[in-house]
Order: C-alpha cells, then sequence, then structure tokens
C-alpha cells in the first residue's frame, strides 16, 4: 500500500503544496533546480520512506536506498561513484535515501558531504530524532530541514479504508465496521505503519475465522464477507482497547485524574493514569506541559527541584520521543507524587494580580524609583534607600510595597518540605524589613 506518487501520499499536505521543495524534487527530473537535498525528520509511521520512494518513482531518477544500521563509509563511497558515472555518462540523477542518519558516526556523515555538495547525489535522509544534535553541522546547512508531523485521525481512515478497498491491499475481502475504524486509528497514534500492520492482522483473524472447510472463498451464506469488529482489533495486537478520545471527555477525565492523583501523593495512581494517556496516544509534549504545570502549582517551594527534575522531563521528552520518553515521564510523575506539596507559590501570584486588576497597587516608594537618569535626584529619587548588603545581617528595615498596601502579605509558606525551612528564615526577615 506504499504510495506510487506524491498524489497518493495522505498526511503531510503541509510539505506538499504545490510548488514545495518536494514536489519539486519528484518532477525534476534531470536533477536541476530541484537537485536540493532534504531531511526529512519526524516520528516513526509518517512517512519518510515513503516520500522519498515517491520522490524518486516520480521524478525517474535512479533510487538507491541505505540504512545507516548496516551501511559503512565504503558503501556510501560506492554509491557516490555509480551515481557520478550515471550522472557524466547516461545523465541519470540519482536519490539516495539514507534511513536513520542519526545513527551514522561523523565520519560516516563526512563521507556524504562530496556527493551532496557537488549534486552528484539528491539526499534525502530520514530521521527520528532531533538533527541539530545528530546531523554534522556542515551536512545539515546544505539541505533543508522538513518537518513531518504524526498522521492526523482523517488521514489515518483514508489509509484503512483504501487498504480495504483496493486491489494492492485487502482487495474488499473483509469489512471493517466503525468501531473496529475507531479502534486501528486510537492504536496507531497518528502511525500509518501500525494502523495499517494492526489492520492486516485483524483482517487475518477475520478471516481465519470465516474459513470454511475444504479452503472456499470465505463468505457466509448470504455471500457476505467478514467484517472486522473492534473485538476482532483487540485480540488480533494483543493491546487492550482504551476509550480514550483525545479530544472528548476521556481526554479530559484521565488528564484530571492523572493531576489530582500527584495532588494527593499517590505515585501508583499517577503512574496508571499516565500509562493510560501513552497507551491512547496522548501528545507526550502535552503530558510533559502538565508536569511542569503541575510541580509549580502543586509542590511549589515545597521543593523547588521538581520544577526542574519536570523541566528536564519536557527536554528529554523532545529530544528523544516515545517510547523512550516514557521514562522520564515516569521518574518526573513519581517525583512530583512524592514531593511534599504547598500551593503557596500560585496563591501568591493570583492573589497579587487580583490586587492589581482591582487597582490596588499604588506608586512606587520614592527610596525605591531608578535614581540613574539626570534629574532623579532632584526628584528624590533613591533618596533614604537602604542598601542591604551594607547591614552585617544582610537585610535592613525598609518599605518595599506601595503605602496603600502596607504590610500586606501574598507569600504564606507552609511547613511543608522546604518551605518549613523558608518560612522560619521569611518570618526573621519580615521582623527586619518591617521593622516588627
Amino acid at each position: 500500500m506504499r504510495p506510487r506518487s506524491l498524489d497518493e501520499v495522505v498526511g503531510q499536505q503541509h510539505l506538499l503544496r504545490q510548488g514545495s521543495p518536494l514536489r519539486v524534487l519528484a518532477t525534476d527530473s534531470e536533477g536541476g533546480g530541484g537537485a536540493v537535498s532534504v531531511i526529512l525528520w519526524g516520528p516513526p509511521g509518517t512517512g519518510k520512506t515513503t516520500l522519498a520512494q515517491a520522490i524518486a518513482h516520480s521524478s525517474g531518477r535512479r533510487f538507491v536506498e541505505l540504512s545507516a544500521v548496516t551501511a559503512g563509509i565504503k558503501d556510501v563511497r560506492t554509491v557516490m561513484e555509480r551515481a557520478l558515472n550515471d550522472r557524466d555518462l547516461y545523465g541519470v540523477a540519482t536519490v539516495l535515501f539514507l534511513d536513520e542518519i542519526h545513527r551514522f558516526t561523523k565520519a560516516q556523515q563526512d563521507a556524504l558531504l562530496p556527493g551532496v555538495e557537488n549534486g552528484w547525489v539528491t539526499l534525502v535522509a530520514a530521521t527520528t530524532e532531533n538533527p541539530s544534535f545528530s546531523v554534522i553541522s556542515p551536512l545539515l546547512s546544505r539541505s533543508l530541514l522538513l518537518t513531518l508531523e504524526p498522521l492526523h485521525d482523517a488521514d489515518l481512515r483514508t489509509l484503512l479504508i483504501r487498504a480495504v478497498e483496493e486491489p494492492r491491499g485487502l482487495a474488499g475481502s473483509i469489512e471493517l465496521d466503525e468501531e473496529a475504524t475507531d479502534a486501528l486509528v486510537q492504536l496507531a497514534s497518528g502511525d500509518a505503519r501500525r494502523a495499517l500492520t494492526a489492520l492486516e492482522a485483524a483482517a487475518a483473524s477475520a478471516l481465519a475465522g470465516a474459513q470454511p472447510e475444504g479452503g472456499a472463498e470465505p463468505e457466509d451464506e448470504d455471500g457476505a464477507v467478514p467484517v472486522v469488529t473492534a473485538e476482532i482489533v483487540s485480540a488480533s495486537v494483543d493491546r487492550a482497547l482504551l476509550r480514550y478520545d483525545r479530544n472528548g471527555d476521556q481526554h479530559y477525565d484521565v488528564v484530571s485524574a492523572f493531576i489530582k492523583s500527584m495532588r494527593g501523593s499517590d505515585p501508583d495512581a499517577a503512574i496508571h493514569y499516565l500509562a493510560r494517556m501513552i497507551e491512547a496516544g496522548e501528545d507526550p509534549r502535552f503530558i510533559a506541559r502538565r508536569l511542569m504545570v503541575h510541580a509549580a502549582e502543586d509542590v511549589g517551594m515545597a521543593d523547588p527541584q521538581a520544577l526542574q527534575v519536570a523541566v528536564a522531563a519536557a527536554e528529554a521528552t523532545q529530544l528523544i520521543g516515545l517510547p523512550e520518553a516514557r521514562i522520564p515521564l515516569a521518574e518526573a510523575t513519581i517525583y512530583i507524587a512524592t514531593a511534599p506539596k504547598s500551593n503557596a507559590v500560585i496563591t501568591a501570584i493570583d492573589s497579587a494580580i487580583a490586587d492589581v486588576k482591582a487597582g490596588r497597587f499604588g506608586l512606587v516608594p520614592t527610596h525605591l524609583r531608578d535614581a540613574h537618569y539626570p534629574g532623579a535626584k532632584r526628584l528624590g529619587h533613591g533618596k533614604g534607600y537602604r542598601y542591604p548588603h551594607s547591614d552585617p545581617r544582610g537585610v535592613s528595615e525598609q518599605q518595599y510595597l506601595p503605602d496603600e498596601l502596607g504590610d500586606k502579605i501574598y507569600y504564606a509558606p507552609t511547613q511543608h518540605g522546604n518551605e518549613r525551612e523558608v518560612a522560619d528564615r521569611l518570618e526573621k526577615i519580615r521582623r527586619i524589613t518591617r521593622g516588627r
């Protein structure tokens, strides 16, 4: 079912509009104006290999495929030499598709440079890792970086229906009911390869169950073909179907339970809901954002390290993607769930914002105003300011809030975790600064 031309490709339409680099590559068979190498960066099953082959077949170029897992420098040089001969002797351009380029060492990537720079080959490289970290700068600067996105649900439905109906696919040998289609789309999580693999397994199960003795056509008495149901899909892929609509109630319910479990300091429940989100195909970046927000909102100063752990998990998720990203996400989830809790930070900022919105802010005290510009001192700016470092205690008695707010307190630390020490220290500081 791999598309034979760019017109058959489903998804990635932001890269396939008329006049786009990929369209030019596919139509310029001489390798002239369209001979720009590209690096395709995206998750598995989003069409990197498909696009490369469609480009080669549409343009009439010679197509050579190498995998960075098995190919070495010798293989690369062999391709380059033949590409140069084909171009000079026969006028045939070559497209070199290099899968998993991030697995190539620096020396192996260096071997690609002469061919790419001199136009012996048009390189189409694919990677699931950020090219900024996995591809050498000279090669990256000579190539156009194109980012592929996970397929949308509508794209996956189109692929599944096409695979059921077309002669190249199942040729109408089975029917796919609506719930089964939803299940396959859900299981795929934006991965076309996973969707088609699951469909093939489910179709095989349905056909085997309907096969009569003697090997006749798998039809019932009325001549109907077997129907693939959600139950068959679940049994075929050996994976339970989660009732989880990424845009519906289940999405919000599970996310809510995830957050409340961490807030309630139950790491087991939090990990359970994390697993449900991952298995249902939730965007891991969304999960990482929720972890960062929760670390700041519900842990806060009780354990400032929690936010750092959450940010690190978010960065790791961005760099490595799933399935490996499940590990830092789980680490951050457990850390936050078991950390001491305090909402004093969000309470402080929300209370301060409420005062500002209500007009309770007043003028900045004169001694705190900027005294560096000409004429500021004549206005009294900075007069009477006490430099805290000049005080042996490191803190001086001084008014910082506007007169209208008096001794208003926004931040009230709890006695949980790190905030217990903060509370004791802050009480002593306020006694000095506020002259108590």
